[in-house]
């Protein structure tokens, strides 16, 4: 077994053992402390990945491809770039931390399985190149989602999590119709049944036929991401989900969505991918400027902070399509800064709520005078959303900018009114929070040495990559640079002017 064998297999194992750990209540803490045994485990495997990690290889490395359902040509593949191993390095620290992070629940038991088996769904979609097994790992990361955010989350959690469930689900009907017909496609020209991304690469499609794929994949992945209109169900899940459920939602699933686009619509429809640029631009700012509008308006802190993960969401979507390589370098960059500083986020939400019971942002002040720990911690967060120099957030919009201006000037110019709109309404929720006049007399307590443990690890990466970005954007690039020289080389789809457009691309040798 690869070590990406074991990064899906670890978490399994341990959702299997939990079941059986049936332990009195006042033992409950030992089912947690396995749980974050686990993504320690898991965490070292990612590290171990990153050692052997041939920086400046091209390809994927550690690959493993075994017959699964052999009939039907699916495979047990995996392999990982630069790109899949900062994302996996990403999710493992995150998901210790989220582990960590659990507190006051019945059934712990349920809660540590369902984040296990999350965990191995995220990192199998992250590392698989058989789009089939893409699909199942990109599938199942919804149904222990679902009962997260469902069984354990705040008043109102349900209809949350029922209404993010059918999104996400109908988006990834989409997906597997379009991934069925690519396939079906591939196997007319060449006789080779394959679900392999490598071979499905070289696919020759009619001009409305890879239309028509690429916005069936792209559907799926912009409403995991969220892309503007496909987010309306974030907002909502945002508030009601439990902090450690929201922690991997907003910090890694996110990610499936924009790790997607990159990996397959640039991949797979390359041409299509820049011929529909402007349409994906477009959706892009106006993400970005919608999530800054809402948030401004917004009392709720964690719908506030929903509205804000749109609009940084769309800077790495705008980088994606810009397609330069300084562009999707820094949305590759921002996918690791977004997880880290909305993960570290949404802990300090948790707790300002474990302190005040409440996130309306009318009703909390002056929590600086009681708690300027938390206050400094929340200051440095809302800075690197900001996009401060010198923290996470301005080196990866640093290099969306750039790269976007060079290629697409007018969007570049219009996405910085978001980067204002950001700051503003990130200052204004930082001033009403911590130091207008509270509206209620109430006393809390500072950040407890375990408050500390949990923060201080994002507070630290947050500086760390802020000042030297270097090791993600080193290991990066050659994925960067082959997918965006691949994508520029690319011809633009031309639409046949015959009506055998589409089923020229089921005969083998025939080029449309």
């Amino acid at each position: 077994m690869t070590l990406l064998d074991w990064l899906v297999a670890v978490p399994v194992i341990g959702a299997l053992i939990v079941p059986m750990m049936a332990l009195p209540r006042e033992q409950a803490w030992l089912v947690r402390a396995f749980g974050i045994a686990m993504s320690i485990v898991e965490l070292g495997i990612a590290v171990l990945l990153a050692v052997r990690f041939h920086i400046g290889a091209p390809g994927f490395q550690d690959t493993q491809d075994l017959r699964w359902m052999g009939a039907l040509g699916v495979h047990w593949y995996l392999g990982a770039d630069g790109i899949s191993l900062v994302l996996v390095i990403m999710t493992a620290v995150l998901f210790v931390i989220a582990m960590a992070a659990i507190k006051g629940v019945t059934d712990v038991r349920a809660y540590v399985g369902w984040m296990l088996l999350l965990e191995a769904a995220c990192m199998g979609s992250f590392v698989s190149l058989d789009l089939l097994l893409f699909f199942v790992f990109f599938e199942l990361s919804l149904v222990p989602a679902y009962f997260l955010i469902a069984d354990f989350g705040f008043l109102g959690s349900g209809r949350a999590a029922i209404k993010f469930f059918v999104y996400t689900f109908a988006g990834s009907a989409l997906l597997l119709v379009g991934i069925i017909a690519l396939v079906v496609i591939h196997d007319h020209q060449t006789g080779n049944l394959t679900f392999a991304l490598p071979a499905l690469e070289h696919t020759r499609l009619a001009a409305s036929t890879s239309l028509l794929l690429f916005l069936a994949f792209t559907a799926a992945f912009a409403v995991k991401t969220p892309i503007f209109p496909f987010h309306t169900w974030s907002p909502d899940t945002y508030a009601k989900a439990p902090i450690p459920a929201v922690v991997i939602v907003a910090g890694v699933m996110a990610k499936l969505g924009s790790y997607g686009i990159v990996r397959f619509d640039l991949g797979l429809f390359p041409g299509t991918s820049r011929q529909l640029a402007w349409l994906m631009l477009t959706l892009a700012v106006a993400g970005i400027l919608w999530g800054a509008i809402v948030a401004a308006g917004e009392r709720h802190l964690g719908r506030l902070v929903g509205y804000s993960s749109l609009s940084h969401m769309g800077f790495i979507v705008l980088g994606i399509f810009a397609f330069s390589t300084e562009g999707l370098a820094g949305s590759v960059l921002q996918m690791v800064n977004h997880g880290i500083y909305t993960a570290a986020m949404f802990l300090l939400l948790g707790m300002i709520y474990d302190r005040s019971g409440t996130l309306d942002a009318s009703r909390l002040g002056g929590l600086q005078r009681h708690a300027p720990v938390l206050a400094g911690a929340f200051t440095v967060v809302v800075m690197a959303q900001a996009g401060l120099p010198g923290l996470n957030g301005f080196v990866g919009e640093f290099l969306i900018l750039v790269g976007t201006f060079v290629t697409h000037r007018w969007w570049a110019v219009v996405a910085v009114a978001g980067v204002v709109g950001s700051a503003a309404y990130l200052l204004w929720a930082y001033q009403r929070v911590f130091h207008r006049a509270p509206s209620e007399d109430r006393v809390v307590h500072d950040l407890q040495w375990r408050e500390v443990a949990l923060i201080a690890p994002l507070l630290a990466i947050i500086v760390f990559l802020g000042v030297y970005p270097r090791p993600v954007l080193s290991a990066i690039d050659p994925a960067t640079s082959a997918i965006v020289a691949r994508a520029n080389r690319a011809p633009l789809p031309v639409a046949s002017s015959t009506p055998t457009a589409v089923v020229s691309t089921l005969t083998p040798g025939v080029r449309p």
